[in-house]
């Protein structure tokens, strides 16, 4: 976690451009505390209060881990998809990119059923074991595998709610948002000047609209899970990693 936490540089967060707010008209009163000025009618957001808070919710996602439980990525703005994706991909967390699908928490049996449903479908075309149907109806299984897998890729080896979920657009992905909290999982979120602060656990003041802000967080949190893990199997080498289940 030392590690990880001494490569915050506010110059490196400027070059970034994760203290680029949106238009002062766009802004939410909440994150008065997080805005440092504007200019040319943008709000500046304070990266002092970036750092602090990024800290914050670094030391929580690798106390998070290091118990052994999962970070969810949820991300569905068009240019943090791959980036969240790859990051998810790297650590062996799961994610949901795209778009949310309603009930992945409070209705947590009924989708992974869905889940199961899928994998096992996928197993038997990838096996050619369905090769006593037409043509035509192995089309329409490797269409609905295709469609099934841009939603739930990121979700086939969860086993059970996670530890904490990140959110990356606290505005865009509210949905999310609400359906962690009626579980009581802990929400970590950029929150950028548009977005109440105060919806999510763990707010990282934050420009969530730029690529190079968004790797430049992701990066970090990336880099701590899997410091986490490193500790995790050190401390504990019996300790299954729960994302390969």
């Amino acid at each position: 976690m030392a590690n990880t936490r001494s490569t915050i540089s506010l110059d490196d967060m400027v070059k970034a451009g994760v203290h680029l707010g949106h238009h002062t008209s766009k802004w939410h009163p909440k994150m008065k505390d997080y805005i440092y000025g504007s200019k040319n009618s943008i709000h500046i957001i304070d990266l002092n209060k970036t750092k602090e808070k990024l800290e914050i919710a670094l030391d929580f996602i690798s106390e998070t881990v290091n118990s052994g439980k999962d970070i969810l990525f949820v991300a569905t703005k068009k240019q943090a998809i791959p980036i969240v994706r790859d990051i998810a991909e790297e650590t062996g967390m799961p994610y949901m990119v795209r778009r949310w699908v309603g009930g992945i928490f409070t209705n947590f049996k009924a989708i992974t059923k869905r889940v199961k449903q899928l994998v096992v479908l996928e197993d038997k075309l990838q096996a050619n074991e369905l090769q006593s149907y037409t043509k035509k109806e192995r089309k329409v299984f490797g269409d609905k595998v295709e469609k099934g897998n841009k939603l739930f890729a990121g979700v086939k080896d969860v086993r059970g709610l996670p530890g904490a979920v990140f959110v990356q657009d606290v505005v865009k992905d509210s949905l999310a948002i609400k359906e962690a909290h009626d579980l009581k999982i802990p929400v970590i979120a950029l929150s950028d000047t548009n977005a109440n602060p105060e919806l999510v656990d763990y707010a990282i003041p934050a420009n969530d609209d730029a690529v190079s802000s968004i790797k430049y967080i992701y990066t970090l949190v990336g880099a701590t899970i899997e410091e986490a893990k490193a500790k995790r199997t050190i401390a504990s080498p019996e300790l299954k990693d729960n994302t390969k289940k």
